[in-house]
């Protein structure tokens, strides 16, 4: 028992540092961007060196694991489920659970943004704008395709996810359909999965410190004129965000799984403060799956569904885009059509399974939403300044998304336990 308290202890030690880093960062990084003069040292040495520097340090510590951890949590995961029926009936629930709730999430989006009307007014004209971010095309047949490693040693090289993720899955179930012949492999990978997972809590003794830096950054490059200067769009952006988290999360946890939604979010309130930080939802797996199994989520779900979730469920980037497309059209004056609603539910739904979980690519994807419906793609330049802050906050709702669906799919396949979920 002890042991036990010394444990939850600590456990609300880490979070408890990691809000106090959070706000100590946001309060140095403004004090910074108002009473520190503009100088070569305070922005090259301090915030673009040592505050950029150490907060990088930490999230490529954690973009270290992500690929090894993301190969052998579902690899293990799928030799315990050990049949492709379980698979099957995790695999098809929680896809159709991504994207239903991505689309959803466009949805209230548009409508939302529909009814603030931000960017109306700001009369810009096209050429007006310069843009350096890199678009690109994706087909329906394309990002099908992408999910087949041509090379699996290529993808794992290059952390490509989704990729990763099927060449996982089939090592698998054919470890575990062949596990008269190959137990010392089976126990590798489940000793390998067993040795991330410990790395991965090492790592996370160093969040505070992370985490600090991250935000302290973000807020001495930003201030608040940036922000003031683009409220609409940060308010229909954040307002979306908001109803997807409190209202469409909750609602489906508390109609499918008959838990107390809010006592879900409390548990899993130290994830998305990491993420909010971090602003990666790939950053976010390891302490995503340690949370849910302290949760009462069989580990054999989650090691499956969230490194899926980090590569395919992008709500909150989805938010973004479809708030984008309205403040793009508003502020260059172009009307939308109720078939260029469609096509941007159907163009971002797409966009949001080819989407990386690192920060700030969801402003890749826009420029194929934008395309889909004629708006010009230099638009993007406008909201480039305030999107850091708005990825942390997109970032906090993908990663709550993968935990919902998560919980909601374990329940169903009874891999979910609610005595353990209602333990302090």
């Amino acid at each position: 028992m002890d042991k036990k308290n010394t444990k939850n202890t600590n456990k609300r030690s880490l979070t408890s540092k990691i809000f106090i880093a959070l706000i100590a960062g946001l309060i140095v990084g403004m004090l910074m961007h108002y009473l520190v003069p503009d100088s070569s040292f305070k922005n090259d040495v301090l915030i673009e060196g040592i505050f950029y520097t150490i907060g990088q340090l930490f999230i490529r510590l954690m973009q270290m694991l992500v690929v090894p951890l993301v190969f052998f949590s579902i690899a293990d995961g799928c030799r315990n489920l050990g049949d492709t029926e379980t698979l099957g009936k995790v695999g098809i629930r929680i896809v159709i659970f991504y994207l239903f709730t991505t689309a959803l999430a466009i949805i209230i989006a548009l409508s939302l943004a529909s009814a603030i009307k931000p960017g109306l007014g700001m009369n810009m004209t096209i050429g007006e704008q310069s843009f350096d971010v890199e678009t690109v095309e994706l087909s329906l047949s394309e990002t099908i395709l992408k999910f087949i490693p041509t090379n699996p040693i290529g993808a794992l090289a290059q952390g490509d996810m989704i990729q990763i993720i099927v060449f996982a899955v089939l090592v698998g179930l054919l470890v575990a359909s062949m596990e008269d012949r190959m137990v010392t492999l089976g126990n590798i990978i489940t000793e390998m999965n067993d040795l991330m997972m410990g790395m991965t809590m090492w790592v996370m003794k160093l969040a505070p410190i992370g985490v600090f830096f991250l935000i302290a950054r973000t807020f001495a490059n930003l201030g608040y004129d940036v922000i003031l200067s683009m409220l609409s769009y940060m308010l229909s952006v954040l307002g979306g965000l908001a109803l997807q988290l409190l209202l469409v999360y909750m609602i489906f946890l508390a109609a499918f799984v008959r838990v107390n939604p809010f006592r879900f979010l409390k548990k899993f309130l130290p994830v998305i403060t990491f993420g909010f930080s971090t602003a990666s939802s790939s950053a976010t797996v390891p302490i995503n799956i340690q949370t849910l199994d302290e949760m009462g989520i069989d580990k054999k779900i989650s090691s499956f569904t969230i490194p899926l979730g980090a590569t395919i469920n992008m709500d909150g980037t989805a938010i973004m885009q479809g708030v984008a497309v309205v403040f793009i059209a508003n502020a260059y004056n172009i009307d939308l059509t109720m078939t260029d609603f469609m096509t941007v539910i159907l163009t971002a739904t797409i966009a949001s399974v080819g989407t990386a979980g690192i920060p700030s690519v969801g402003l890749i994807t826009l420029s194929m939403v934008l395309q889909s419906v004629g708006l010009p793609v230099e638009g993007i330049a406008i909201i480039m300044g305030i999107d850091r802050i708005l990825d942390m906050a997109r970032t906090a709702v993908n990663i709550t998304g993968d935990a919902a669906g998560t919980t909601i799919v374990a329940n169903t396949v009874g891999a979910f336990d609610k005595e353990k979920f209602m333990r302090d």
